[in-house]
Formats: C-alpha cells, sequence, structure tokens
C-alpha cells in the first residue's frame, strides 16, 4: 500500500470531489506504468442488494486511470489539459467485497501525452481498468472499464479562446 499517494489522493479529492473522498479509496500500488485503487465495501458503497454500488464502481474506475494520468503529467511538467471524453463499463457480477480497480498503461498513458504536446491538437486514447474483488474471487473481474482519456497542450497564458477554458 502506498501511504503516501493515498494521503494525497484523499486530501486532493476532499478539496475537489468529495463524493471520492466520501468512497475512501487506497492506493495499492503506484509507478509509471500501472495503478491499483481499492475501495472498501461499506455501508457508504454498498447498495439495497449488499454488493457494491454501480455509481461506486464507476468513481473507482475513473479514480484509478485519472490518478496514474496524472501521475505521469506530474513528472513530465507542461501544461495539458486532462478529460474523460466518454466510458464505457461492462458489470459481469456482483462486487460483494473491497474491491480493486487496476488500471495498466502508463506506456500508452505516456505516448499519448507525448503526442498531445507535438502536436498541441486533442489526443484521444481508450483506457481500460478492471475490476477485482481479490478476497472472494481473485483475479477475476467483476467489472471492466472503458474510459476515453482526452487530453490537449494547453495554449500560453492570455491567449485560451473559450472553449480552451472549458476543456
Amino acid at each position: 500500500m502506498s501511504f503516501r499517494e493515498t494521503v494525497a489522493l484523499r486530501a486532493w479529492a476532499w478539496r475537489h470531489i468529495r463524493l471520492l473522498a466520501w468512497i475512501r479509496p487506497t492506493v495499492i500500488a503506484m509507478d509509471g506504468d500501472r495503478c491499483v485503487l481499492r475501495i472498501p465495501l461499506t455501508r457508504r458503497t454498498r447498495n439495497h442488494l449488499g454488493s457494491m454500488y454501480f455509481g461506486v464502481l464507476c468513481s473507482g474506475a475513473d479514480a484509478a486511470a485519472a490518478l496514474l494520468g496524472f501521475r505521469l503529467l506530474r513528472e513530465r511538467g507542461g501544461r495539458i489539459s486532462v478529460i474523460f471524453k466518454d466510458a464505457r463499463a461492462e458489470f459481469l457480477r456482483r462486487a460483494e467485497g473491497a474491491v480493486d480497480f487496476a488500471c495498466e498503461q502508463g506506456r500508452e498513458i505516456r505516448e499519448l501525452l507525448d503526442r498531445a504536446e507535438a502536436s498541441g491538437e486533442r489526443e484521444n486514447l481508450p483506457v481500460r481498468v478492471v475490476a477485482t474483488v481479490p478476497e472472494i474471487s481473485g483475479d477475476e473481474p467483476v467489472a471492466r472499464f472503458e474510459l476515453t482519456l482526452s487530453v490537449r497542450r494547453k495554449a500560453p497564458a492570455g491567449k485560451q479562446g473559450p472553449a480552451e477554458t472549458r476543456s
């Protein structure tokens, strides 16, 4: 478990996305190539059937992919805006325990950032996140997500048009 990364994520979430702070994600593994987050199954995250609420599952996928992207951005510096353009989810079975969300596309995200920096245009990449419940079903996925990460180099200060300020 990465204590520093977890504290940084929760502090950032408390300031910017309170829902994410409320579900209390923990960073299990983090390096330049992968990010694994765990969200516990608690009263806060459980639905009326005793499994993890699908909105929490989507938030976990979002957080795992975004955290990896932001880490790579922080390492390189530069001014690049990042958003998720769309999302697709496939729910395979009920998540009846703490869920791990793994995104392992660091190399591809790095290449995406390089392309966006070089072109100055918006660049997109489908990013995959796999959700598992290791304590119950090991590496068997309970859900799979594909989120389109969309990045663009920010214009220099004072040169942004109206559309640039929203991205």
